[in-house]
């Protein structure tokens, strides 16, 4: 069985941070984002083969993660020619699937029960199976209705209250039957949640929704990419098995240098290579990236710095994110909501996004 992940968005939601990383290999802790999905998928032990499916930047992604040694799955790299959505991307890759097909949305992060979604769509045969997830108020997503059965029977694009009172929203992840493939239009841009879905209602072809309660969420947003980190580190979702048993003290990589008189606050995680100076303080929520130095008397604090920062004396960065090879100027104040790309340099004495 193979697992295609759509990877080749230009992840315009997460800008700056993706200008120069693609949104397949932002980093959750000190992983690419893209390595969750793997992670899920090595629990079936049918899964033997992951395709990435890429048009941005696809040189960065093969570079960062190459044959999937890392992952423990093999890696194949598709390159679409030109941006042709989730459903051309599906059909791009078709040649390659026999049978069987996952499908993952690259910036779902959740703990779904992979196994137990595919034996229900082995049980009814069906063409395709949709992940569903509840969420609170739908109004921002589009949700899908299913009979008594499980089969969809209507998509919904942020309905208000009085349309319909389901919740229940795709979650980004597929099980398909390449038997369907040859609806999709070739060498085009084609959508797999508004085309193709719609196409199988339409049909009359199975078509069934698994129902999932466990963590879900999209991380294509500066603030929901904090959330991850802020949900993993409070065991909310349980995404990194390696922080499960470390919630209550600080997470502290290979060659770490830790002065004296400098404060970790759990929960925290720092990169390797990483150095901590004298009176700074990690405090909690925070996560310190590879080869990052933060200065004597520095304050870090529920934020999420990249490889290679400089955060220089008495500086505070507090709810923000701050990209690679970044330089904090001693005495500066970052506040929430600030993102920087790589390559930032905030003057010293600087007071950035904590208003007036």
């Amino acid at each position: 069985m193979k697992a295609v992940l759509l990877a080749g968005g230009f992840g315009t939601r997460l800008r700056p941070l993706t200008l120069n990383t693609p949104k397949p290999i932002v980093p959750i802790f000190d992983r690419p984002i893209v390595y969750h999905q793997i992670d899920l998928l090595k629990k079936l032990p049918d899964v033997n083969e992951v395709i990435l499916s890429l048009n941005y930047k696809p040189d960065r992604i093969r570079e960062r993660i190459g044959n999937g040694a890392e992952t423990g799955l093999p890696i194949k790299y598709l390159i679409e020619p030109d941006p042709r959505g989730t459903g051309g991307a599906v059909k791009f890759a078709a040649p390659q699937l026999s049978g069987t097909t996952i499908v993952f949305n690259g910036d779902v992060l959740t703990n779904v029960d992979l196994a137990e979604a595919l034996r229900f769509h082995k049980k009814r045969k069906a063409q395709a199976t949709i992940v569903l997830t509840p969420v609170k108020d739908p109004s921002q997503y589009g949700v899908v209705e299913t009979d008594s059965a499980g089969n969809v029977i209507r998509f919904l694009e942020k309905p208000t209250p009085d349309i319909t009172a389901c919740k229940s929203i795709n979650a980004g992840i597929y099980i398909l039957e390449p038997t369907t493939f040859d609806r999709i239009p070739s060498g085009t841009a084609y959508s797999i949640e508004r085309e193709y879905f719609p196409s199988l209602v339409e049909h009359n072809d199975t078509f069934i929704a698994f129902h999932s309660n466990g963590y879900w969420l999209d991380i294509g947003t500066p603030a929901t990419y904090l959330q991850a980190h802020r949900d993993i580190m409070t065991g909310l979702c349980k995404a990194f098995p390696f922080l499960d048993a470390s919630l209550d003290k600080p997470v502290i990589s290979t060659n770490v240098t830790i002065e004296p008189g400098a404060q970790l606050i759990p929960p925290c995680f720092i990169g390797e290579g990483s150095k901590i100076q004298t009176g700074a303080q990690i405090r909690p929520m925070s996560v310190i990236g590879r080869s990052t130095v933060v200065g004597e008397d520095a304050v870090i604090e529920d934020a999420v710095l990249w490889n290679n920062v400089v955060v220089e004396s008495s500086a505070t960065v507090r709810g923000a994110i701050i990209g690679h090879h970044c330089k904090i100027g001693l005495h500066s104040v970052l506040g929430p909501g600030v993102v920087l790309g790589d390559d930032s340099i905030v003057a010293p004495y600087s007071t950035v996004g904590t208003g007036p």
